[in-house]
């Protein structure tokens, strides 16, 4: 980055953090929005309040106390994010992501902090657990909402719930009830989405999978080995799991289903009309597809409600665009402190969690402009390179006949 493109992000934000300032009544309280997101994207190891304040030059306790004591709306900055997504870069094919993080934790002030499988250790422990919403339009991502996963111990207890701030209509709620919630007010507020997917653990729920079709969206989620049903002309006799649809057969193709930095992504991909075992009763016809890796092996199931004349590829590009919702909670965690939460109050954790998706918003338009700004010089973008492959691509018969026979 050049001398000139620093400066032109450092007005860049002051451009666009005016957009929210009428969600914040003072002019303190504005400025302090400033440090805050200033310190999320400086260099800081550690992007706590103490050192972005002590950083900015102003008493730590200041910083604090604007998250979670000053009268300030929160949700109006969220509602500011999401309409401003959807505005600048609303898509007719966007896609929703739904998926959850962990932030590990010492001690048990932290509003929800428990002892619960943690995906940053990949080990049962001491964490917190966040559920959010992405949004996917082409090579841009963005975090439009997040909210704390409640659990069922904190939920009995509403003496600590008071002690950590946590309000009594505040209650526990599985986690794919947190997701669909925050998809359905997104909806409403006004963000189109056409597609949606999660992983298993939300499209295994066939209450998330119906509320999402109530919506209007397709989804393309993930569901487990187990989860069982029937061919969708066979739909009689005893259900079976999706993972007896893995062996032999006809009907395989080969997708080369994504780009990485190793190389080309190629699954073997078997798509069928299927109708799920829904709780006891046989469930709407919609796609299976099953999908091998032909290097490591591993196979993957997913469901679809969309029209049995969608293109298989399309189908592909949605169920595999969770890499998006990883990507974001990397940069959200690497370049934002979105684990680097120490409060003990719940507004102030939901005010980070606000914070920070308005922190991701601004670098990841940052990143795009830049983007395009190097391809009108003559290079060539990381978005125009990466765009060209973002769907699956068929394989050559030849290719696909010898790894379908492996």
């Amino acid at each position: 980055m050049d001398l000139a493109q620093a400066k032109s992000l450092r007005t860049g934000l002051d451009r666009f953090l005016r957009t929210f300032d009428d969600c914040i009544a003072t002019c303190r309280g504005r400025r302090h929005l400033r440090t805050y997101v200033s310190g999320q994207m400086s260099g800081l190891g550690r992007k706590s309040v103490e050192p972005i304040a002590l950083q900015a030059g102003v008493p730590p306790r200041t910083l604090q106390e604007f998250l979670t004591f000053h009268s300030w709306d929160e949700g109006a900055v969220r509602d500011r994010v999401q309409e401003r997504v959807s505005r600048l870069h609303g898509d007719p094919e966007a896609i929703g992501v739904i998926d959850e993080t962990s932030l590990p934790k010492k001690g048990d002030k932290t509003p929800g902090v428990q002892r619960q499988h943690c995906g940053a250790t990949g080990k049962t422990d001491n964490c917190v657990v966040t559920v959010h919403l992405g949004y996917v339009a082409g090579d841009f991502h963005a975090l439009l909402d997040g909210d704390l996963y409640l659990p069922e111990s904190w939920h009995r207890d509403r003496d600590r719930c008071r002690e950590a701030g946590i309000p009594d209509d505040v209650v526990y709620r599985p986690k794919w009830r947190i997701a669909l919630d925050e998809l359905e007010a997104a909806a409403q507020r006004g963000v189109f989405f056409k597609w949606l997917c999660a992983d298993e653990g939300y499209g295994r729920c066939h209450d998330f999978r119906l509320g999402v079709a109530d919506l209007g969206i397709a989804y393309v989620v993930e569901v487990p080995t187990t989860h069982t049903g029937w061919k969708a002309r066979q739909a009689w006799g005893g259900s079976r799991p999706v993972e007896r649809f893995a062996k032999g057969g006809r009907g395989w193709e080969l997708w080369r289903v994504k780009d990485t930095e190793k190389g080309p992504e190629v699954f073997k991909v078997r798509a069928l009309r299927f109708r799920p075992a829904e709780e006891g009763i046989v469930g709407d016809e919609q796609w299976l597809l099953v999908t091998r890796h032909v290097l490591t092996g591993e196979v993957k199931y997913f469901l679809s409600n969309a029209p049995e004349d969608a293109p298989l590829g399309v189908l592909l590009h949605v169920a595999f665009s969770r890499w998006h919702i990883e990507r974001i909670f990397r940069e959200a965690k690497n370049e934002a402190g979105l684990d680097h939460y120490e409060g003990r109050r719940y507004v102030g954790l939901r005010r980070h969690l606000v914070i920070t998706a308005l922190s991701v918003l601004f670098l990841a338009e940052q990143k795009q402009r830049l983007a395009e700004d190097d391809e009108k010089r003559g290079g060539t973008s990381h978005s125009s390179r990466s765009s060209a492959s973002s769907r699956p691509n068929s394989i050559p018969a030849s290719l696909l006949a010898s790894a379908v026979a492996t």
